[in-house]
């Protein structure tokens, strides 16, 4: 029998998920700016003023283009 934890681990990914608009585009892929304001550089095509979901430095698909709300608990 196997380590059911393991098996759990396993159907996890691996890399997180995240959102972010595409401020430019390069020529191998753009420039992605997160919801935290951080830039990373990835590969695949979008355009300029895209939202785009990221992983893993690769571009996965496009996204919603929703605004986020700070509320104070």
């Amino acid at each position: 029998m196997s380590n059911l934890y393991k098996r759990l681990l396993g159907l996890l990914p691996s890399e997180p998920r995240d959102k972010g608009e595409v401020i430019a585009t390069t020529p191998d892929g753009a420039i992605v700016e997160l919801v935290t304001g951080d830039r990373v550089r990835v590969r695949g095509a979008a355009s300029v003023g895209d939202h785009v979901f990221i992983r893993g430095r690769q571009i996965e698909g496009p996204a919603p283009a929703l605004g986020g709300v700070d509320q104070t608990i």
